[in-house]
């Protein structure tokens, strides 16, 4: 086996030079190990950065570039440069554990899963707020899947992989591709959905996959994300790009005005949470609960802007259940 770590960055050094540090410090997982980072536009000294790390590394780092705007050209991109026959995905603002990369060799040694998913932890920058629970939590990218190792077949919706730590087995982007381009962040946006679509497909062509929670990672929460104003916006954002998933992947065959029906029956929910939570004076649930009702509005434009094509689930295409990603 041979494991190719990849890191798309831009604008990030010291974030980035704190996870090149920690890299560093891995156990030997047992077998040959690359680390791959893609600078997707920097102007600051992210390749210095690289450099210094590379000339002090006992791991070979490559430093590679991509003109193209987008964490999935990054992504891609270092793809199609990797050695590895598993490939180690994580972002620029995490501090990988040094167990890590040994957790996950361990994970497919043992199982022969296609691909896993590890445990992220918060780093945070500033103390979290009281309306701040963990039902909010995959909005900031810091999902606890818990202790336990998991056998992923699509119906734990609660650990799905994601970007800032997930490790994947060649053969299963051989077969299902990359990151889709029209999705990801940019520079100065939330825009987000290359990880649930990338999620979708792996298990739309049925592969196996496994939470492996001591392939840990500390994953940094700036404090100018801890704003309410932050938290609708990306809510709303992320609905309407699931509104487009539904095009391709639905979650049901019964819809109402073009949206499923339990959608609405959960909008329903969400917003009496909304309203218990006032008159309690509970921020926790008023929260999570305006929270879910913004992201229902982003999904309504989305979907009346683009129309499903299908009056059900097609046969070809299976019904994923997405209910509790965050």
């Amino acid at each position: 086996m041979i494991i190719s770590v990849v890191i798309a960055t831009r604008d990030r050094a010291p974030l980035l030079e704190a996870t090149l540090n920690a890299l560093g410090e891995q156990r030997s997982p047992g077998c040959p190990v690359e680390i791959l980072i893609v600078d997707n536009g920097s102007v600051d000294g992210t390749a210095a950065v690289v450099a210094a790390a590379a000339r002090r590394s006992l791991t070979p780092i490559t430093y590679l570039t991509e003109e193209k705007s987008g964490k999935s050209h990054a992504l891609n991109s270092a793809v199609g440069h990797a050695r590895g026959d598993v490939l180690a995905f994580t972002d620029d603002d995490v501090l990988p554990s040094p167990g890590w990369l040994a957790a996950y060799a361990r994970t497919f040694a043992e199982t022969g899963a296609d691909y896993a998913a590890g445990r992220i932890l918060p780093l945070w920058e500033a103390p979290p707020p009281r309306w701040l629970t963990p039902t909010l939590h995959g909005v900031l990218a810091i999902p606890d899947g818990g202790t336990e190792r998991l056998a992923l077949t699509g119906i734990h919706d609660q650990v799905m992989p994601i970007g800032a730590n997930m490790a994947i087995r060649r053969h299963v982007l051989d077969r299902i591709g990359g990151w889709n381009p029209d999705l990801g962040k940019l520079k100065n946006t939330l825009r987000t959905g290359e990880d649930h679509e990338f999620a979708l497909r792996l298990l739309a062509a049925g592969f196996a996959g496994v939470y492996e929670p001591e392939a840990s990672v500390l994953h940094r929460v700036p404090a100018d994300r801890l704003r309410l104003s932050y938290f609708a916006r990306w809510c709303y954002g992320n609905g309407e790009i699931e509104a487009s998933l539904e095009q391709d992947y639905p979650t049901t065959g019964r819809y109402l005005f073009g949206v499923p029906r339990y959608l609405w029956r959960r909008l329903g929910n969400d917003m009496v949470r909304a309203a218990t939570g006032i008159a309690t004076a509970d921020p926790g649930r008023s929260t999570a609960g305006a929270m879910r009702v913004a992201w229902f509005a982003g999904y309504l434009k989305g979907r009346w802007n683009r129309p499903l094509h299908h009056a059900g689930a097609p046969p070809q295409a299976p019904v994923i259940s997405r209910s509790a990603r965050w």
